[in-house]
Parts: structure tokens; sequence; C-alpha cells
């Protein structure tokens, strides 16, 4: 009968295991597990960052039909002012969305709309990228000419006075930050810490990424990473951003919640894996938002101050019904009503830049409210966009 139970206990063992290397899961459970058992409750009030980002494609799998695009770019423009306009966190700000635009979509017209509805206050402009078997030199010269044309043509992004870069945020396309593929496809720049800094950016919103192969084993942390002489995925590991310390490293890479969703089984076994990711088929239901807040991302030392940085697709059209309908509503709704009470939670809707510089604060011992902090270091861009509606557009 031992060995019985024995074979049974291996064979499940290895059944679990099997589970774990397929979803890619053996890279940060261990850190995720640890993470649950030494969690610290935390009193008083908590002051909720909601920071939703977008890789936004809108050539997404028909890179030939302009008017597709015209199509998906003109029902964020219409209807998401309607749906956000409705909502208002402590500060009197509607949810901010942050639009990680493609270099290599771009297009004038749709750069035009996108910077109208950030001029009115919905969101910002922020720098995604798609590339393989790239070049350091490659990479440096198309984010330079990319943020330059933001800046001139739509109003993005500050300049510093002493370096002259522009600071801008990245989203890596198809997770592969630095490399990080274990195929070797979809980058190819090994140094893209490095090239990142240089070329001005500040941080990095590219994780979670689960399943993904490319998933760190640092998961809901807020750190900075360090180039690794000729290694790929140097940014797997780094140092935590915390209270009373020094900025260091290459880029500051800031994560949303990676977590397991037992109210959530696949085969009745397996709990689902959260990855911040919000679509049709992952619509933003009550309890992920409550695990969002659950997991907790926060710099070092400041716990009460709680940084949710989810993400999605915009443009796929299966899934613009969520994004832009009654499951965003809802989900607004739920925030405003369970974590903006202002005894227990205070709700602070934030763009991808005021998210950095809030953590920025955190980071200098600041205290009290974070909505004085939106601009810490960082100002908001000025904003020439409402003129380029008016240019006849190509």
């Amino acid at each position: 009968m031992f060995e019985l139970m024995l074979i049974v206990v291996c064979i499940g063992l290895s059944a679990f295991y099997l589970v774990l290397k397929k979803k890619n899961m053996d890279n940060w459970i261990i850190n995720y597990l640890k993470q649950c058992v030494f969690k610290k409750k935390v009193l008083g009030i908590k002051h909720i960052m909601f920071c939703y980002v977008d890789h936004y494609e809108p050539k997404w799998k028909n890179p030939d039909d302009l008017e597709l695009e015209r199509q998906r770019v003109e029902r964020w423009h219409t209807e998401y002012p309607i749906v956000a306009g409705k909502h208002q966190d402590a500060d009197g700000v509607h949810p901010q969305h942050s639009f990680f635009y493609p270099q290599e979509e771009y297009r004038y017209e749709h750069l035009a709309k996108l910077s109208d509805l950030c001029a009115r206050g919905f969101g910002e402009i922020e720098v995604h990228l798609h590339h393989d078997d790239d070049t350091s030199d490659n990479l440096r010269a198309t984010l330079e000419g990319f943020t330059e044309l933001l800046h001139i043509e739509h109003g993005a992004f500050t300049r510093n006075e002493s370096t002259g870069k522009l600071n801008y945020s990245f989203i890596h396309g198809n997770w592969s930050l630095c490399n990080s593929r274990k195929d070797g496809r979809y980058c190819g720049v090994n140094d893209e810490l490095v090239v990142l800094n240089e070329t001005g950016c500040y941080a990095d919103f590219t994780y979670p990424s689960a399943p993904s192969d490319t998933q760190t084993s640092t998961i809901n942390t807020i750190y900075y990473a360090s180039d690794k002489r000729g290694c790929s995925k140097s940014h797997d590991v780094g140092v935590d951003v915390k209270v009373g310390g020094n900025e260091s490293g290459d880029l500051m890479i800031i994560q949303g919640p990676l977590a397991l969703n037992f109210n959530r089984l696949k085969k009745m076994i397996f709990p689902q894996i959260e990855s911040s990711d919000i679509r049709k088929s992952m619509p933003p239901s009550n309890d992920r938002v409550d695990l969002w807040v659950k997991t907790g991302v926060h710099v070092k030392d400041k716990p009460d101050w709680i940084f949710i940085k989810i993400h999605t697709h915009g443009t796929q059209d299966g899934d613009m019904e969520t994004l832009l309908g009654q499951p965003f509503d809802d989900m607004c709704t739920y925030l405003e009503k369970k974590y903006n009470d202002g005894e227990n939670y205070v709700l602070h809707y934030v763009t991808a830049r005021e998210t950095y510089n809030i953590i920025k604060a955190a980071e200098a011992g600041e205290n009290g409210d974070p909505n004085l902090y939106r601009d810490y270091e960082l100002a908001r861009p000025k904003n020439m966009l409402m003129k380029n509606l008016s240019k006849k557009v190509a």
C-alpha cells in the first residue's frame, strides 16, 4: 500500500511540474509563494494608484487595411471619453489611458486623434516597439527618431534641459525586453537597457508577461535593472526601489500584479494565472480587482501606496466591447465604490508618467496625498494636440 501511495504522489508531483513548465511558472512560482507567506497586513488608509497601459496597435492582423485602422482609432476617439468621462477618482481625475504606440505602425492621423484624447485629459502617449534581429545602433536611432517625431508633431514628452533627451516610458513588443525570449526572436539587442537609458527612457512597463517565457523571476516589484554585459534578460533581477534609496542601474522596471486566482480554476484544479491583462476572454471582474489590490505592488517600505498597472491591446476588434463598454464601466464603478471610501482606501487614476513620478516621490521619502506628486520629477507634456486635429491629415 505504501509503495502504491508513493507512486501516486510521484505521478501527481510530476504532473504538477509539467504544468509549471508548460506555463513557464517554474521561473517565478517560488518567489510568488514567498511573497504570499511573508506578506504583512497594512494598517491605515491605503492609496491605490491605478495605471492602465495599452499596447496600442491599430494595424493588428490587418496591416494593409487603412479603413479598418481608422475605424479602430475612431472608436477610441469617440467612445473612450464617453465611458471614462462618467468616472472620477478622489482627485477629480478621469480614468487615464497610456497609449504605448508602436513605432513601426506610425500614421499621423491616428496619433492626431489620440493626441486630442490626451489634450482633453484622458491619457498620455508613450512608446511601444516591435523589432527582430536588431542592433544597438539601429535601436538607438529608431527610438531617438520616433520620440522626436511624437514630440514635434504630437506634443508628447518633455525634454530634460540638462541632457537634451526626451523623457519617455516603454513597452516592448512580444514581451521581449533585453532579448529575453528563449529562442532569441523579436529583439536581438542584449544591451537594450543601456540603449533605453541613453535615449531618455525613464521606466519600462512591459511586465508581467506570464505565461510567456520572457517573464522575469522578479515579480510584483518595482526595481532598478542593470545591464549584464553580453547577457540577455539582464532585468530578470535587480535592486528594489525603496524609501530613502538611490537611483541605480540602467532602467526602472514597473511591474503589474502577477498572481494565482483561486476563484477561477481550470479543469477544477489549477488556479488561473492573473497577469493583469484585460480583454474579452479576461474581463475586469470584481474578484480580479480585489486580487490586484491584494497583491500590493509597492515601493519597498511604503506599502500603503499600492500601484496597480494593468495592460491591454486596445485595438483588437473582439476586445473593444470589453475595453470601451460595460465591463470597463463596471470596473471603474467597483474601484470607486470599494477602493475610494476615504476611510480605508483612496483611489488615484494615473498615467504611466504619473506612476513613475509618484514612485520617485515615495523613494524620496514623501508622504501624504500622492496626488501632490503627479508631476514630481517629470512635468506633464506641453500639448500641441488640439491644433493637430485642425491640420489636414493624410
